[in-house]
């Protein structure tokens, strides 16, 4: 279970960080060259886009990174990336991949135990 989370949780990660790259590039376009109306249009909150651009897709990957070791901390993480990449992007078909890989790799990492401890996290 917790090396399903690690790689849930990277390639969630990885992903996040493609959604972000083209939404921040996409407010500093508009930022820079201005609206075309009725086709390119500024976001209601940039700042909210641009933090959910560069934090989700650290949580993630560190999330990931972590559930080997750490799983309640990987997990809660991911949680973390998954909730960043709702609020900042939504649900639409470029995060849906995204959020259920870290929605599942943070739920498999918090479900984890060490097979030969009583204490799942501790």
């Amino acid at each position: 279970m917790r090396n399903a989370a690690l790689v849930l949780g990277i390639l969630g990660g990885v992903l996040a960080m493609f959604v972000g790259f083209f939404s921040f590039g996409y407010t500093e376009a508009i930022d820079r060259w201005g609206e075309v109306e009725g086709l390119f249009e500024q976001v209601a909150n940039v700042d909210l886009i641009r933090a959910a651009s560069f934090l989700a897709p650290i949580l993630a990957i560190a999330g990931g990174a972590m559930a080997h070791a750490r799983a309640l901390w990987g997990g809660v993480l991911m949680w973390a990336a998954s909730g960043l990449i709702y609020v900042g992007f939504g649900f639409n078909v470029f995060t849906m991949f995204p959020l259920g890989f870290c929605v599942l790799g943070g739920l498999l990492a918090l479900a984890a135990g060490k097979p030969d401890e009583a204490k799942a996290h501790f």
